[in-house]
């Protein structure tokens, strides 16, 4: 999705892609009242090298100033590397464990292009002599950033296929950080079961939905995906409610966990705001594991079901926005989101950033019914009875 300019001089609110913010957002005067939808350093948490850092870089702050255990509460993150920069230092670790899967991943492209799985150092080996500039690099002195992860190799299975779920977080302020999480979001299953037995099957592998409509016998009227609210039902089901409820919460550390792993390096700017696509893997212990996180998830749709979410996924984040100036800044729920970090927890009831003690219950209900259309009615009637009392 590219920039709409009304004009070149006068605009209130724009919508663009990365590409555009990198050429043009040091050269644009905002008016106080203007919003754009990217921090300027966004890539400090949507490139796979820079969020390895800044997690590491965090966990390790966590564990001089509050201990090992908030610290472990970091390690939902498969171990990675940078290369080739930290090609010794991955090859000293690919020893230790000889025989496992690792998943090579280009740092600055998506819809899983340029990713492969491997378990020889020999594969590794030819990858860092040949096959590390992309195409158009080839005669550049410049070599394209990849990174190594151990590759999960017990994920959680539905029907013998592997998913990955796709959540939406949105940031409205970095200092204090204030978050919302979306109640919709969903699972993304591979076309073909699961196997380590075919590391080079992507459709196997890699559950984007750009490479799993490639497959030969990808029915579209059928396609890859369940809503989450299904996904719950299905392991509530399947692992009763404590466990689900433990996982859930387990995705919602990692929302805030990685966000305050870039809080203080993010360039916070009153003018922006970002929609974030968390990329989420569970395994079969009920462990969720991050896998990337996205600053441009993609809003093209891949159903009718898929079409109706992004289009209120994107009514609510312009509400949360809010260029109208209708909310009073104390709202705990906005159509799909509800608000669950302002520079503390939230709690489900009483007032904001309340304590955390036993009886605490964190304002989130990702997977849970979503009557926005209700509550968006009800939240509208209450501020303007509001305004004209």
């Amino acid at each position: 999705m590219g920039a709409f300019l009304p004009s070149e001089e006068e605009w209130d609110f724009l919508w663009c892609d990365v590409s555009w913010l990198r050429e043009n957002f040091d050269h644009t005067y905002m008016e106080e009242h203007v919003r754009i939808c990217h921090f300027r350093n966004h890539y400090e948490l949507s490139r796979k090298n820079y969020l390895v850092k800044n997690l590491k870089r965090f966990r390790k702050q966590l564990e001089r100033e509050a201990g090992k255990l908030e610290a472990a509460k970091c390690d939902f993150f498969p171990k990675t590397f940078e290369m080739p920069s930290e090609y010794h230092l991955f090859v000293e670790e690919f020893r230790k464990k000889p025989g496992i899967t690792w998943i090579m991943k280009p740092v600055g492209r998506s819809q899983g292009k340029g990713i492969f799985l491997f378990r020889k150092l020999k594969d590794i080996i030819d990858w860092k002599k040949d096959g590390v500039r992309t195409d158009e690099q080839k005669d550049e002195t410049q070599i394209e950033t990849y990174v190594a992860q151990q590759y999960i190799e017990n994920p959680y299975l539905i029907g013998g296929r592997k998913f990955d779920l796709r959540v939406y977080v949105l940031v409205t302020s970095y200092i204090p950080l204030k978050a919302w999480l979306y109640r919709d979001g969903f699972a993304r299953f591979s076309n073909t079961r699961f196997t380590l037995n075919s590391i080079d099957d992507h459709y196997v592998h890699l559950t984007n939905v750009a490479v799993q409509k490639t497959a030969p016998d990808y029915d579209p009227e059928k396609g890859c995906k369940w809503m989450i609210q299904q996904l719950r039902q299905y392991l509530t089901a399947k692992h009763g409610a404590g466990s689900v409820e433990v996982l859930f919460a387990d995705m919602d550390n990692i929302f805030i966990k990685s966000l305050q792993s870039v809080q203080k390096v993010i360039i916070s700017d009153k003018h922006c705001f970002e929609l974030y696509g968390y990329d989420i893997l569970i395994d079969r212990d009920l462990k969720p594991w991050l896998l990337e996180v996205n600053a441009s998830p993609s809003l093209v749709a891949s159903s009718q079901e898929d079409y109706e979410l992004k289009c209120h996924l994107l009514k609510d984040t312009l509400h949360i926005v809010d260029m109208e100036g209708r909310l009073t800044g104390k709202e705990k729920r906005v159509g799909g989101f509800d608000l669950i970090w302002n520079d503390g927890p939230v709690s489900r009831e009483g007032n904001l950033g309340a304590p955390v003690n036993g009886n605490f219950m964190a304002n989130t209900h990702l997977g849970c019914y979503n009557d926005r259309k209700q509550q968006l009615k009800q939240l509208f009637r209450t501020l303007s009875a509001q305004q004209t009392a």
